[in-house]
């Protein structure tokens, strides 16, 4: 996850997210929605590297960099201004390439990044873990799982975090159609009163071995993204992607991650993965499409 620069600047990955299942368990009082996910990270996503300097300064570059604000709003700042007088300064460089508002987690792992990242170069070490996932959690739902970018469940408002150790690595196909789907609306959708319960949990998650694709996949099949339907209403190109993963024959399952329009495809093989990705580029030439592996 962390390199080193002989000058001493500090690079870190910050790797797509990505739900495998997503259920709504109900909405607080407050309006925030309850949630109960399997998130995975994919061997896909932005580099970021992080060189001590007087002030804090943000350079942007990839292919989806003209996306983003670089200016104070943007995660990586927050991030540093949690930190405090900790990090007096830092020049940070971004390659932003991860499509933005897609469902698969870029902002939120560009600022899990940039805490893991800063507090590398700082040499933070007395920032425990505890700590480091309130100010992940002020930074956004997502951030404390992508702190760990690793294979765990997600559950609560995305604060209550469980670490699967033993986890395959799995084949599989991002798409995104290059439409960005507003996380509000499809939320809004679901038409949840506040306070209210609504579906139920993950499926005996923790009896799982999960030792193989098979056992992922016959798992998942039961399983479900309540986000999926509402994308597809407001934008009917997510039906599409989701089309186009399943007429590729050697595809196990498709679904959408997160709230869209970012969807994946599972594969038994990396060879298979790759062979429909290509596939699937030179059909859609305007989607990004990227074989990768989730785990």
């Amino acid at each position: 996850m962390v390199a080193f620069d002989g000058d001493g600047a500090v690079h870190e990955f910050a790797p797509a997210k990505v739900n495998l299942c997503l259920h709504i368990t109900g909405r607080r009082a407050d309006g925030y929605h309850l949630l109960d996910s399997l998130v995975v990270f994919a061997s896909v996503g932005d580099e970021l590297s992080f060189a001590r300097a007087e002030t804090l300064t943000l350079e942007m570059s990839g292919p989806f960099a003209g996306s983003l604000d670089a200016g104070s709003d943007n995660l990586i700042f927050k991030a540093a201004g949690l930190l405090g007088d900790n990090v007096p300064g830092a020049a940070v460089s971004l390659n932003k390439g991860l499509p933005v508002a897609a469902g698969i987690g870029g902002g939120s792992a560009d600022a899990a990044a940039s805490l893991r990242g800063l507090m590398r170069l700082y040499a933070l070490n007395e920032i425990d873990q505890s700590r480091l996932d309130e100010m992940a959690l002020e930074l956004g739902a997502d951030v404390p799982s992508c702190l760990r970018s690793s294979a765990l469940r997600m559950a609560g408002i995305g604060e209550e975090i469980t670490e699967i150790e033993a986890f395959p690595a799995l084949p599989a196909v991002l798409v995104n159609p290059g439409v960005p789907v507003p996380t509000g609306p499809i939320f809004k959708a679901l038409g949840l009163e506040q306070p209210s319960t609504a579906g139920r949990g993950l499926d005996d998650l923790a009896a799982q071995p999960f030792a193989s694709v098979d056992d992922v996949v016959g798992w998942l099949s039961a399983q479900r993204n309540d986000l999926q339907e509402p994308a597809i209403a407001l934008a009917p190109v997510v039906g599409e992607v989701l089309d186009a993963l399943k007429d590729e024959g050697t595809c196990r399952l498709a679904r959408m991650s997160g709230s869209g329009a970012t969807c994946f495809g599972l594969f038994d093989s990396e060879d298979e993965a790759a062979a429909s990705a290509a596939h699937l580029a030179r059909a859609y030439p305007g989607w990004w499409v990227r074989a990768t592996s989730l785990s």
